[in-house]
């Protein structure tokens, strides 16, 4: 092997801070660490967050409008807390440290929480099983520790699926192939964790006890971190480039400072530095672009742009600095429409299980009884289903259509699973308008489970599943790429984002139908015996919503312009 060809040409560097050898670390060698991680991390999540709706309910004694305002508003704050952690591996601690520093915060949230589910005193006191009291210092106490959790999950989310693709040089074609395969995997390995959760650990919590049920999923935890630092050796790191949000700063400033400036029509004479490398730490130049040229006028080199000799970063930025900031503004368009369909996500936590909780549970004609919160298994089996089709089968015959290395473009693969997921919501109304029907025909409207089987609701678990494959995935692939090399762990973090704001979205959506509907004395949409209600009509509200919100995505993928890189970082 050449010298030139023993280490990789995209800045990362191995856990000395070397360059990083091709031969040594990254690509697949490295990634079983970083899958078993995740895979253990999101058994942790997932066994921990499926049935929380449930605990709230019988445990913390809450109204199920409460518990599952709770619940949305708590998975909302996981995934706004990324934005926090990605802006300190991106600027100042890289995503290694930011990963290995978080899930300490994590480990000691669930080992709270642990706690508080099992230490007499700090658990909520029963009379019987669904009857339970919980003091406002027990309330306290959980809570406390579900937002530990909700901060280290902050630090987590937003770096370990880009740490995962920095391990593959986005300069090597081969290595380039095999990083969007790893996204695939990726999301598979998150959804092994979530089956395990779905299945065992729910049904641990239903049918053994919560200390049971909260306690393995902090051991699953403490064993995600080992996992972690085992494959310290192998890793390829990419260096922090320094504030994202100070560039970003600089370029507003320094366009409007210049705002009566005319951007010259030759881009040549833009600013940039003559080095092959870019002035920002851990990122390749990229090209001009030719949309939102206000922003150029930054890049318009004036006589008071320097002082004593030295550039002024305030009135005075490269191309490429400009050029992030284009790639960011360009990504919220495609970022806000991700979050109807984050909104319909959310309803497997929080509404299908208080609907599968109305129906009868049983497996067969046997004693054996499923949770309500474990019909998301059958989520998680269909993401595990349709991830090797997609990545196996439906990738070459797309292929083989478009031309394109990956199959669908990756904005083609949101805008599909956009559209799927509209079915789910139509199958999740159709059923419920059916099982009312059943309540009306038999009088069962004071029956805590009427006898239809809770296993109508898979297909709408199913559905979910498939879009999942096509629209999360897609969003994964998408916001890596096209995020400048040095704000990869925000961008991934604005894109988690979607989940935090559909999650908020839920919350309102709930609060004002809940205030519409109520009215006059009416029990309303969602009441707490939900056979005098009318969830079908919620779920032609989110229908209604996903189908304009996919016609707002077709226009802005068509007007998308992506990002251009420019040579190779050493």
């Amino acid at each position: 092997m050449a010298e030139d060809d023993m280490y990789t040409k995209d800045g990362t560097v191995d856990y000395r801070k070397n360059p990083a050898r091709k031969d040594l670390t990254g690509t697949w060698r490295a990634c079983p660490f970083i899958l078993g991680n995740e895979c253990c991390e999101r058994l942790a999540y997932y066994g921990m967050s499926s049935n929380l709706v449930v605990y709230f309910k019988q445990q913390l004694n809450q109204h199920s409008t409460t518990a599952s305002n709770n619940v949305t508003n708590w998975g909302g704050t996981c995934y706004i807390t990324p934005l926090i952690g990605a802006f300190i591996a991106d600027a100042y601690l890289g995503r290694y440290w930011t990963i290995a520093v978080f899930s300490i915060i994590y480990v000691i949230g669930m080992t709270l929480l642990t706690l508080s589910a099992s230490i007499p005193g700090l658990k909520p006191t029963c009379y019987e099983k669904d009857s339970c009291h919980a003091t406002s210092t027990q309330t306290a106490v959980c809570f406390v520790a579900l937002y530990l959790i909700a901060l280290g999950t902050g630090g987590i989310k937003p770096c370990v699926s880009s740490f995962g693709a920095d391990q593959f040089d986005d300069t090597d074609e081969v290595e380039k192939k095999h990083k969007s395969s790893f996204f695939n995997w990726f999301y598979f390995s998150i959804n092994i964790g979530a089956l395990v959760a779905a299945s065992v650990l729910v049904w641990v919590q239903m049918n053994v006890s919560w200390k049971w049920g909260f306690g393995i999923p902090a051991v699953a935890m403490a064993i995600a971190v080992v996992f972690f630092f085992s494959g310290t050796r192998l890793y390829r790191n990419q260096r922090p480039g320094g504030s994202p949000l100070v560039r970003v700063a600089q370029v507003i400033v320094a366009s409007f400072r210049k705002y009566r400036i005319e951007v010259p029509s030759d881009e040549s004479k833009l600013y940039e530095t003559s080095d092959a490398e870019s002035a920002i730490k851990g990122s390749r130049k990229l090209r001009h672009t030719e949309d939102l040229r206000f922003f150029d006028k930054a890049a318009v080199e004036t006589q008071s742009d320097h002082i004593k000799g030295a550039v002024d970063p305030w009135r005075l930025c490269t191309v490429t600095q400009v050029e992030e900031l284009k790639a960011v503004i360009r990504l919220l368009p495609v970022w806000a429409t991700g979050i109807i369909f984050t909104t319909v996500y959310g309803q497997m936590g929080t509404l299908f299980v208080l609907q599968g909780l109305t129906m009868d549970p049983r497996v067969g004609n046997s004693n054996f009884n499923i949770p309500a919160a474990s019909l998301g298994i059958f989520d998680t089996l269909s993401v595990i289903f349709w991830v090797p089709i997609y990545d196996r089968i439906i990738v070459p015959v797309a292929r083989k259509f478009t031309g394109h290395k990956n199959g669908l473009t990756q904005l083609q693969r949101m805008g599909t699973g956009l559209f799927i997921s509209i079915f789910s919501m139509l199958s999740a109304g159709i059923l419920e308008l059916v099982r009312l029907k059943y309540v009306k025909k038999h009088n069962y409207y004071e029956y805590k489970e009427i006898p239809m089987s809770i296993f109508w609701q898979v297909p709408q678990y199913f559905i979910i599943g498939c879009a999942e494959v096509f629209m999360f995935i897609g969003q994964l692939e998408f916001f890596y790429e096209q995020a400048p090399d040095a704000m990869r762990s925000l961008c991934s973090a604005l894109q988690l984002t979607t989940v935090a704001l559909g999650s908020y979205l839920s919350t309102l959506l709930v609060t004002i139908v809940t205030d519409i509907s109520t009215r006059d004395g009416k029990p309303g949409w969602i009441p707490d015996n939900l056979n005098y209600g009318h969830v079908d009509y919620f779920y032609w509200l989110l229908a209604a919503l996903s189908v304009v919100n996919l016609g707002a995505f077709l226009v802005v993928a068509k007007w998308y312009t992506y990002k251009k890189p420019v040579g190779t970082l050493r």
